[in-house]
């Protein structure tokens, strides 16, 4: 086993390295949830990894997300995440892809086995097709919701889908599975109540509002799901 990785296999044991070097896990948005989900599977030593976003490296995402750096701005937010987790593992098989998933894009995403998908969408439309499409041809799939506009990273959890409260995401994508016979789904969710804004940015096209965020937060929620992952690949609990 590579040193790199030797304090994460004194906790979870060699069979489950072995293991997690041999999977390939989708992580679908690379915001401040999904930035650090990628940064915690490639330091947990996941052998390959897809990253789809299709968003550049913005000055506005240097608070939050773990690809932005002043030497990363105005590249695509999956090659530099990519180069970041090459830094880490330079054995790591990375594949980025500048895009979006869409319902348009499905088949293209899908031509390829995962052994786990994380969603870190944030658009609604394209998460509930993701989760639809995971769970229909038994992809494990993972979704964080809503982080935006908190503060208290201690407020988060992971549960069914059918246990959430008090977070209006949860509310429209648990109706909105619900219509589809889905029922049950893993998500990462904070009950807190999200702030007002002080100052309010003007949202892009296709945006009604751009939520504020404070990196402990998103980060916490990204760690979280990466957890989850790397636990139910190898069966450690």
């Amino acid at each position: 086993m590579d040193d790199r990785f030797l304090r994460i296999q004194m906790l979870l044991g060699s069979p489950a390295m072995e293991r997690l070097a041999e999977v390939h896990v989708c992580v679908l948005g690379l915001g401040g949830v999904g930035s650090w989900c990628a940064e915690a599977l490639a330091r947990s030593g996941v052998g390959a990894l897809t990253l789809v976003d299709q968003d550049t490296v913005d000055r506005s995402n240097l608070n939050r997300q773990a690809e932005a750096l002043e030497s990363t701005l105005g590249m695509p937010k999956a090659e530099a995440m990519a180069a970041r987790v090459l830094d880490v593992n330079p054995h790591c098989r990375v594949r980025p892809i500048r895009g979006r998933y869409e319902s348009a894009s499905r088949e293209a995403f899908f031509s390829v086995r995962y052994d786990y998908v994380v969603d870190a969408i944030d658009l609604v439309s394209c998460k509930l097709d993701l989760i639809e499409t995971a769970l229909a041809r038994n992809f494990p799939i993972i979704s964080a919701l809503g982080t935006g506009n908190k503060l208290d990273a201690s407020l988060l959890r992971v549960s069914d889908i059918s246990k959430t409260e008090g977070c209006p995401l949860a509310r429209v994508i648990r109706k909105e599975l619900r219509a589809r016979g889905i029922h049950h789904h893993k998500v990462v969710w904070s009950p807190e109540e999200a702030r007002k804004p002080d100052q309010p940015e003007a949202p892009p096209p296709g945006r009604r509002s751009v939520p504020a965020s404070a990196v402990w937060v998103p980060a916490t929620a990204g760690l979280l799901l990466a957890g989850e992952v790397v636990m139910d690949l190898t069966g450690i609990r």
